[in-house]
């Protein structure tokens, strides 16, 4: 017969059981909490509000500065070349003759076994003329900085304008998804009165089948919207810099539709103001000051020289009296490479060529931008003439609606024809509220054809 005595080991083993299983609970209570995840943040922003943290987070923005300053630093340097040279140097040299004794004739000459020596220099030059190569050099490099600006902002319109588009796309996914809201909430409002009049005998089961169909519909465009607005959702967080799972509220767009000018005006703004004709015409300034720099191979140089030596030949680095020499020589250095008269004609007519190609690239940009803008302009003025033509069809529907509604609690109207005026409010009311977006989108686009976007 076994025993059991209830000893200390086994209080302490049950001590620790209870530990052990209260450790274990508390694991599984933090598992519990921690397995769902936190909820979406929301964030309301406004056109402005997007455009701004679009471009403080835009790294296309920031390849653009670093351009720039790349232009700004390759200008100084050119700037440098104008300053003098200077080098210095000091060396040590030590001989050893083994065979010092020289023999002329009956006469010789003893040399010492060992030498040494010790020499310096420091040498100054400073270019006076060169053809005017430094300073062609100079306006070139300041042209390209120029250059690089007119690029950044060229970026800075179109990152600007990838926000608008997405901004409005987003929001023509959320009206689109409020009209559909409103049209469920009357749908079910007509799915409960024909099934009210179904059970008083008044209209057939084909006829609530009919809203029934109609709601699922609807749902269905739902569900395609809900789609589009995550996908556009996630794109305008990687756009604007902001974390992933941002989930993105327009706020209210103003609707306000801005008068048209003139086609002429919106032509002679983008002549003045975009960068991408700017950028070619300081180009071609690059173009010809290359030239004048080419032809300035021809000319003579002129140059200023200074150099101080100093030849020690004593054992001991420190000078000493009568065992060091300490040369100096100033001059001028004129020279002409007159070769360059007969090779310099062939890069003088590629660097021409070079200049023509700018001038032909600018006239195809003036077509392409005229182009552009008169395409922005006529689709803004079709999406102006679409709002008036929307507005006029919503009233009709909303008045075809409404006499139906009545003929059919009148039951004059069929199922069929209800339905039917519902479809119609419902889509004219969601195309009224695309036509609007289309519209906003369409005026920043001609602002962007124009070179005003940021302006």
């Amino acid at each position: 017969m076994t025993t059991i005595i209830n000893s200390p080991l086994k209080t302490y083993l049950n001590s620790k059981a209870v530990r052990v299983t209260g450790s274990f609970a508390m694991l599984l209570m933090a598992l519990l909490f921690t397995a769902h995840p936190a909820s979406a943040q929301e964030k309301t922003l406004t056109l402005q509000e997007a455009i701004q943290l679009g471009l403080d987070n835009s790294k296309v923005l920031k390849l653009s500065q670093s351009k720039i300053d790349q232009a700004v630093s390759r200008y100084e340097q050119a700037k440098d070349r104008s300053l003098p040279t200077a080098s210095a140097s000091f060396g040590y040299n030590r001989a050893q003759i083994p065979a010092n004794e020289l023999r002329l004739g009956q006469e010789s000459i003893n040399l010492p076994t060992s030498a040494n020596a010790y020499l310096g220099t420091l040498s100054i030059t400073q270019p006076i003329f060169e053809g005017g190569k430094l300073r062609y050099a100079r306006e070139s490099t300041n042209l390209l900085t120029q250059v690089a600006r007119m690029d950044a902002i060229s970026d800075k319109d179109q990152i600007t304008f990838n926000i608008i588009n997405a901004y409005y796309n987003l929001y023509k996914v959320l009206q689109s998804k409020k009209v559909v809201e409103q049209n469920l909430a009357t749908i079910d409002v007509q799915i409960k009165q024909s099934q009210r009049f179904f059970d008083q005998g008044l209209v057939t089961k084909n006829d609530v089948l009919r809203f029934q169909l109609q709601r699922s519909n609807i749902e269905l465009n739902g569900i395609d919207l809900e789609s589009n607005r995550k996908i556009i959702n996630y794109n305008m967080n990687i756009l604007l810099g902001l974390p992933e799972s941002t989930e993105l509220n327009i706020a209210q767009i103003n609707e306000v539709i801005p008068t048209l000018e003139p086609l002429a005006a919106y032509l002679d703004s983008a002549a003045a103001h975009r960068p991408e004709l700017k950028s070619l015409d300081l180009r071609g300034e690059v173009a010809e000051t290359n030239i004048k720099s080419i032809k300035a191979n021809l000319s003579p140089t002129l140059a200023f020289a200074g150099s101080a030596y100093y030849v020690g030949i004593s054992g001991n680095p420190i000078p000493k009296t009568g065992n060091y020499i300490t040369p100096i020589s100033l001059g001028l250095t004129l020279g002409w490479n007159f070769g360059n008269l007969w090779t310099n004609k062939n890069k003088v007519t590629e660097a021409r060529l070079q200049r023509e190609e700018v001038t032909i690239n600018k006239g195809i940009t003036v077509d392409n931008i005229k182009n552009e803008v008169n395409q922005s302009y006529q689709n803004y003025k079709a999406a102006v003439n679409r709002i008036n033509l929307l507005q006029t069809s919503i009233n009709q529907a909303n008045e075809n609606n409404r006499i139906l509604e009545n003929k059919y609690r009148s039951n004059i109207s069929t199922a069929t024809d209800r339905a039917d005026a519902q479809t119609l409010l419902y889509q004219a009311e969601i195309n009224l509220e695309l036509a609007k977006a289309d519209a906003g989108l369409a005026y920043y686009t001609l602002l962007k054809s124009t070179g005003k976007l940021n302006k």
